[in-house]
């Protein structure tokens, strides 16, 4: 479990340094309808990132992994794929900063977000957890992982549990302040979110690159 955790950890901080995701929870928590929207949120995003990762962690239990030579050229080339996905995003992060030259505009979904109610709010959380392209190939690594990986149930349950903690601490920590002390954090929290809009585009694109050759790693390691 322990190597297993070392490899989708990091992963896990990946998804969990989304800034997007952490605008989104903000506005919702500046929002008329906080607490219920927050929430939602919350648990809609915990729901995406479980999801993602235990389908493909289903998946890599079945995937034939044969041992050639000592080297296992399907597992190479499934984290060689994901890690030059990660690369290609992150470039994409970096192209989009460098022609945006103005100051950041908040996508036309992000205006509409103080509208959202519990149920809204929870599929939003779904929608960016396991289907945003970053985090599903996040997860898709961060699963496979666990399925190749040799542990227990009781080993998997805690150890998904885990990196379902880590990937969801930046949205788990700010609602939990929020709902226990919401008038304090108000200015931080939009302060926050000022500097998240500014920098959104050179932290993903750091977090991916980083991330994208760790996995690009594994892959050429398992040749």
């Amino acid at each position: 479990m322990e190597a297993a955790l070392g490899h989708v950890l990091p992963l896990a901080l990946g998804i969990a340094l989304s800034p997007l995701p952490i605008i989104a929870a903000i506005l919702l928590l500046l929002a008329p309808k906080a607490r219920s929207a927050s929430v939602g949120f919350l648990i809609g995003w915990i729901i995406g990132i479980l999801t993602a990762v235990i389908v493909f962690m289903i998946i890599a239990t079945v995937l034939p992994t044969p041992s050639v030579g000592g080297t296992r050229p399907v597992q190479a080339i499934i984290h060689l794929a994901l890690g030059a996905l990660l690369v290609l995003l992150a470039v994409r992060q970096f192209r989009a900063h460098a022609r945006a030259g103005g100051p950041p505009t908040l996508p036309t979904w992000m205006q509409a977000l103080d509208r959202l109610g519990f149920w809204d709010a929870l599929g939003l959380g779904v929608l960016l957890a396991a289907v945003n392209p970053k985090n599903l190939i996040l997860g898709a690594e961060s699963g496979i992982q666990f399925g190749l990986g040799s542990m227990s149930v009781a080993g998997g349950i805690w150890a998904i549990l885990l990196y379902t903690l880590v990937a969801a601490s930046t949205i788990l920590v700010p609602v939990v302040a929020f709902l226990v002390a919401e008038k304090p954090l108000r200015h931080p929290l939009d302060a926050l979110r000022g500097w998240l809009e500014r920098e959104n585009a050179v932290i993903m694109g750091v977090v991916l690159l980083v991330l994208g050759v760790v996995v690009i790693g594994k892959g050429i390691a398992a040749l």
